[in-house]
């Protein structure tokens, strides 16, 4: 995807803009001899916030010459941690979550013994046996 952006005052100023919306707004300039006032964007996929960040925003910044989306979030505090915690621990409580199952701190979800098998099959957990169960009829 092609995207320009307008610089005011040595910063991106305003959104990126497309190519053909920037060709028709812009006639008389040449894409491949941008002014000064006028740069090339690089859009970038927004990362995956972890389970303990929060308030992603995106700011346009000049990275390695390049205008680009810059992400950035904000860490949990300690207390917003273990609320988030309690709740997942609570609502697999609640759920009659297995009880063979862990906690895991790192990623704030509930973990197998032993890890579903991934080779293209369905499988359920059997807490009985603690062990996963192809299911042949999906």
């Amino acid at each position: 995807m092609e995207l320009f952006i307008r610089i005011q005052n040595g910063q991106p100023f305003e959104h990126p803009i497309l190519g053909d919306n920037f060709r028709q707004a812009f006639p008389h300039i040449d894409v491949n001899n941008l002014p000064s006032d006028f740069a090339k964007f690089v859009r970038v996929t927004p990362p995956v916030l972890g389970p303990y960040e929060k308030n992603q925003t995106v700011s346009y910044q000049l990275v390695n010459g390049v205008y680009t989306d810059v992400f950035a979030c904000d860490q949990l505090t300690a207390e917003e941690i273990a609320l988030k915690q309690q709740a997942v621990k609570d609502e697999w409580t609640a759920n009659n979550g297995f009880a063979s199952w862990t906690f895991n701190e790192t990623t704030c979800v509930f973990e197998a013994p032993t890890p579903m098998p991934n080779n293209g099959k369905f499988y359920r957990w059997d807490e009985p046996t603690t062990s996963w169960i192809e299911v042949t009829n999906v």
